[in-house]
């Protein structure tokens, strides 16, 4: 999985009511959406192999974050 800068997420906390923020915080809510988002993937692929199409379409993201119940 590839690595997702830090800074966007340190400044989600920040916008949600963290005042100061930690380096490893941002770090782990990174790695946390990051694998969030990877399940999100590899859901879509199979919505999309199953449809009979190779490419991953909007309703694939949408339909794999329901199944995930997110």
């Amino acid at each position: 999985m590839a690595k997702l800068p830090i800074t966007p997420f340190e400044k989600i906390i920040k916008e949600n009511g963290g005042k100061r923020v930690a380096f490893s915080a941002g770090e782990a809510l990174a790695e946390i959406i990051g694998e969030i988002a990877a399940e999100i993937a590899r859901k879509s692929a199979l919505f999309a192999e199953h449809a009979g199409r190779k490419t991953v379409v909007r309703k694939d993201v949408e339909l794999a974050r329901k199944n995930l119940k997110l």
